[in-house]
């Protein structure tokens, strides 16, 4: 199962992708499931309404997909549960909406990984806008960076954002993810995968 932690605009657009791709998926807020009931069923018809807690336990993917401010108490909470899981960081730094943040300068996902030491995380879904995720699978075939420092974790979510319908362009390490976030090369651009390449391509040679 994949659990999308997250029902604001991108949670429920993943996991109406995902289960398009054929997965079984559940999906949590910060509370109470029968508060995101009625999300599920209209958004993502077919997505499981659980609490974040009992979605992590059932999965074998687990989404990170709400406000980066939220975060530190959710590792707080459940970081221990999320111990050897492979967690996928499909968040942003928005300074206006998160406030200051001690955020390192390879990005977000290095905090999450600081975080959760004993998880395996990935940094991926973050560069488009959930309306681009939403208008633009199959046969479009966008491309989207992941990013990793574990190459069998980084082919195992390239499998499911293949199947999403999306093409997956690897990229290491973690912080190599930092390419994707705001101010990155390919930041809100739909582009497929020969454009992509080239922008990371450019931005790495630039900063070489």
């Amino acid at each position: 199962m994949i659990a999308v932690l997250g029902a604001g605009h991108v949670g429920p657009v993943l996991a109406r992708l995902a289960l398009a791709g054929g997965y079984r998926v559940g999906i949590a807020g910060s509370g109470d499931p029968a508060r995101i009931e009625l999300i599920a069923q209209v958004l993502a018809p077919g997505a499981e309404a659980r609490w974040a807690a009992d979605a992590i336990t059932e999965a074998d993917l687990v989404v990170l997909a709400f406000p980066l401010h939220r975060f530190a108490a959710f590792a707080q909470r459940h970081g221990g549960a999320l111990s050897g899981r492979l967690v996928v960081d499909a968040m942003n730094y928005w300074p206006p909406v998160d406030g200051v943040l001690d955020l390192p300068a390879s990005g977000s996902s290095e905090l999450v990984q600081r975080a959760l030491p004993e998880a395996v995380v990935v940094k991926t879904f973050n560069h488009l806008g959930y309306h681009q995720l939403d208008e633009n699978g199959d046969p479009d075939r966008l491309a989207l960076g992941v990013a990793g420092n574990d190459p069998a974790a980084v082919n195992a979510v390239s499998e499911v954002v293949g199947r999403m319908g999306f093409d997956p362009v690897p990229l290491f390490p973690l912080s190599a993810g930092r390419l994707l976030e705001p101010g990155g090369p390919v930041f809100g651009a739909a582009l497929r995968r020969a454009d992509f390449t080239e922008a990371i391509s450019e931005a790495i040679s630039t900063k070489a």
